[in-house]
């Protein structure tokens, strides 16, 4: 891989909360085909074979800027997540909102054969203190995966990106490629690496470290960002020894960031309007790349002989447990969990004050005796996860609004008021619907096994809970989804409330 990260404007990180996805802009570099006629030359230029991108519109016609970058043997490796679409690191979830944005851009971009994978998370976790993320962000891999062989696409990776944080990067790595069962492990590993500054050394920098760190890694491994800006203008040095015999065994390559130059001062070349002007970094870059030789190995000729890592045990490090992960979203699951409640959230009340309702009935589980708010728990540190924790807000609070009144109201028929925040109606249920609550459970604690119905394109229709309270599903075209919201109060979540290529079958066949 002779990558360069390729799109303007664009934070992530893990730091984003869910919502709509409209409210936040972002340029979809692979939508903009002036842009693409105007860079891809320069690509071309400078020896780049895969692009990165950071957050594509799966509703946009990508078709011509696909073909492009074809025709020149450029690939793509793309995140699934968007700025307000993302796995929080603070507020980590894995519903039915971000499944159906990953699901979108997996159907908007499995059509083109140069799609070389996809980022299911970027640096989510980046501290001991919020690894327990982690979980989510393997969650999300193993449906994104599943999802990719159920509509039968060819196959395509799952990866993910991780910063290169010393106190965890080897129970990261460990953790996402653990587990007898690789249907929910990453299909390769990006590292953001900035270790190698200046004039540094394979040893100096970590980089002979990393190498050896990796030798036993059973899936491909590369470089997702790399290129340290200080001192700048940036000499690449660490390109020679990246594409070198000492690295080439067990990386793949690697992604320069960035393309265009921005405030933070790590472009290649700078852009006005149609006007690209190419800066130092650009020709050392160039200068560097084409000096490089890397052997790799023969598609054909592939083939891995590593085992998964070990997963790490939870502690002070670590606190992501390794099974079971976070259920998989399933708005069927959802939408007839809402539709058979009898009490549930008045529709004339603000979502801004959900908190102060989910607070009062999480904390009547004591006088009940019952945990009500146990089905829509999800903690990734003790692998405690409701059946409910992937729905939206709407359809969480009338599912514990319910268990409450359905534990009270034999003694106290006004149980479902809540100072007339809550209402009563008439419950149904379809016989589609039966196997799922049963496999959910009365306290939506059970394990339902059942795949969801929906796609990535149809979202799998819009909840009785959606529609009753106004929470808003929103048609976008070829993504159309149901789009949820998770459910706060200040910073604090509900859940507060609820209590080496052939010898070492690791490194990526060559483009």
């Amino acid at each position: 891989m002779k990558g360069v990260a390729y799109q303007q404007d664009y934070s992530g990180n893990g730091t984003s909360t869910s919502g709509d996805d409209s409210t936040t802009n972002y340029v979809d570099p692979l939508a903009d085909y002036s842009s693409c006629q105007r860079d891809v030359p320069i690509l071309k230029q400078l020896g780049t074979n895969v692009i990165r991108t950071y957050a594509i519109d799966p509703t946009a016609d990508h078709s011509k800027c696909m073909q492009l970058l074809n025709d020149n043997g450029i690939y793509v490796i793309s995140d699934l997540s968007a700025p307000s679409l993302s796995i929080n690191r603070a507020d980590p979830q894995w519903n039915d909102e971000l499944y159906a944005r990953y699901t979108a851009v997996v159907d908007s971009l499995a059509p083109y054969s140069n799609v070389l994978g996809f980022f299911a998370g970027n640096e989510v976790s980046n501290a001991p203190n919020n690894t327990d993320a982690s979980a989510f962000v393997k969650a999300a891999v193993r449906d994104t995966k599943a999802y990719i062989k159920s509509k039968n696409y060819r196959t395509i990776g799952v990866g993910y990106a991780t910063n290169d944080d010393a106190s965890i990067r080897e129970n990261m790595a460990n953790y996402f490629n653990c587990g007898t069962d690789q249907s929910a492990a990453i299909d390769f590993w990006g590292y953001n690496i900035y270790s190698w500054c200046g004039q540094s050394s394979y040893q100096a920098s970590g980089y002979a470290d990393r190498t050896q760190e990796f030798e036993s890694y059973s899936v491909p491994v590369f470089f997702a960002e790399y290129g340290c800006n200080t001192p700048s203008p940036r000499g690449f040095s660490e390109v020679n020894a990246l594409y070198g015999s000492n690295m080439t065994s067990v990386w793949s390559g690697g992604i320069v960031y960035m393309y265009f130059q921005e405030a933070n001062d790590f472009g290649l070349v700078s852009v006005s309007g149609n006007t690209v002007s190419k800066l130092q970094d650009f020709s050392n870059l160039s200068s560097r790349l084409a000096t490089v030789t890397p052997s790799g190995v023969n598609s054909a000729s592939y083939s891995p002989s590593n085992s998964p890592a070990s997963c790490p045990a939870t502690g002070t490090s670590w606190a992501a447990a390794a099974t079971p992960l976070p259920p998989t979203p399933n708005q069927q699951l959802c939408s007839c969990m809402y539709n058979s409640l009898q009490c549930v959230v008045s529709g004339s009340v603000d979502e801004s004050n959900y908190g102060d309702l989910f607070g009062t009935v999480c904390g009547y589980s004591k006088a009940v005796g019952k945990d009500v708010c146990a089905g829509i728990e999800a903690y990734g540190n003790n692998a405690t996860y409701g059946a409910y924790s992937m729905c939206n807000s709407t359809e969480q609070l009338a599912f514990v609004l319910n268990y409450y009144y359905q534990l009270e109201k034999g003694s106290n028929p006004s149980a479902c008021n809540f100072g007339g925040s809550a209402m009563t109606k008439a419950a149904t249920s379809a016989s589609a619907c039966t196997g799922l609550l049963n496999q959910a459970g009365s306290a939506g604690t059970g394990s339902v096994t059942s795949q969801p119905s929906g796609t990535g394109a149809v979202g799998g229709g819009s909840s009785g809970g959606s529609s009753a309270s106004g929470s808003a599903s929103k048609s976008t075209g070829a993504a159309s989804g149901v789009f949820v919201h998770h459910a706060e109060v200040g910073f604090l979540s509900i859940a507060f409330y609820a209590g080496a290529a052939v010898l070492s079958g690791a490194a990526m066949i060559l483009l």
